[in-house]
């Protein structure tokens, strides 16, 4: 089954913040890496837009966000988010 990350979730509260659906991807069964990808390149994929979003390369659009942490090792860091660029702009940087 392909899944991508997003809002329509419903398995969650709805006041709960989106970012809990990773935790959720992992608790189920998931990887760290497989939870991430679903908003990442999976989502791409499902949108027609592989090596537009979801990559970071030439010519793909500058979404990132840097979390303080290792999600691999702990998929919560993800539900703190430090830095957020959106079309190659700082939208938010928190220092430590």
């Amino acid at each position: 089954m392909k899944i991508a990350f997003g809002t329509d979730a419903g398995s969650f509260p709805w006041s709960d913040p989106i970012a809990h659906e990773f935790s959720y991807y992992v608790q189920f069964g998931m990887t760290p890496m497989d939870a991430i990808k679903t908003a990442t390149v999976k989502a791409a994929e499902l949108l027609d837009m592989k090596g537009q979003l979801g990559v970071i390369a030439p010519g793909a659009l500058a979404d990132v966000v840097a979390v303080d942490g290792d999600p691999l090792k702990d998929i919560k860091v993800m539900e703190k988010v430090k830095f957020v660029m959106k079309d190659g702009k700082v939208y938010r940087h928190e220092s430590k």
